[in-house]
């Protein structure tokens, strides 16, 4: 029974990455287009939404969402979520509908395929540079001035299979507070359970989201960027313990 459990573990990884790409492979001419102006942008988040559609499908994954505030359209906001699974990305383009540009580590860009496009319209972070960190700030500015939302994880990282949330860093606390822009929170229940960075485990089931009441920063100042920050994470963890 273990070697068939085994079995079924390593097809369903590799039949992931196998959805990962024949989309990308099936439009890439109108993939490439997209991307060849920055303010073509929306119609490129348009096909990564269909994307993230079809690998969760084709997972076997029903995402249910419930939204206790709706985004706005043509409005900008501070996506945050719990970060465990790799399929947060996916369940987040699925669950939020205004176009918004992710922030994640410069590594995810040498994945074969994904990370041509994946460099191409996200704003990369090396963690370990300074500088590298700085010039995220001015690059999610430039997006935000455009309309777009910014979506961190702001753990940092990927929780491990025994942390329920790691810490939170400042940066998008301290982004939202400089644009003065709401902080959209959102809480994945199941994805470490469904899919986590353990090879041998996870399976089809449904992955329940929760899009909580937003966190407004209109009047605050850089100096009130750790009170957020614990706002957001006592809000997160607090959902998360249910």
């Amino acid at each position: 029974m273990k070697v068939f459990k085994y079995l079924f573990w390593i097809l369903y990884r590799i039949w992931f990455y196998i959805l990962v790409a024949i989309p990308i492979i099936v439009l890439f001419p109108i993939l490439i287009i997209s991307i060849l102006k920055e303010e073509w942008y929306p119609l490129f988040f348009r096909i990564a939404r269909l994307w993230a559609k079809f690998i969760l499908f084709g997972m076997g994954f029903k995402w249910q969402i419930e939204r206790q505030e709706v985004p706005q359209k043509r409005e900008s906001y501070m996506l945050i979520a719990n970060h465990s699974s790799m399929t947060d990305i996916m369940l987040m383009l699925v669950t939020i509908k205004n176009p918004f540009v992710f922030v994640g580590k410069k590594e995810l860009a040498k994945i074969p395929l994904f990370g041509f496009f994946y460099k191409r319209t996200c704003i990369l972070v090396d963690r370990s540079s300074a500088k590298s960190r700085q010039a995220v700030f001015l690059r999610a500015q430039r997006r935000l001035k455009s309309g777009l939302s910014i979506c961190i994880f702001p753990e940092g990282g990927v929780t491990d299979d025994t942390t329920l949330l790691d810490p939170f860093k400042d940066g998008a606390f301290r982004l939202a507070i400089n644009h003065q822009i709401p902080i959209v929170p959102i809480v994945f229940f199941d994805n470490k359970r469904l899919f986590s960075y353990t090879f041998f485990s996870g399976g089809p089931g449904k992955m329940r989201v929760k899009i909580l009441p937003f966190i407004p920063t209109q009047g605050l100042k850089t100096g009130d960027t750790k009170t957020v920050n614990k706002e957001a994470h006592a809000l997160l963890l607090s959902e998360l313990q249910r």
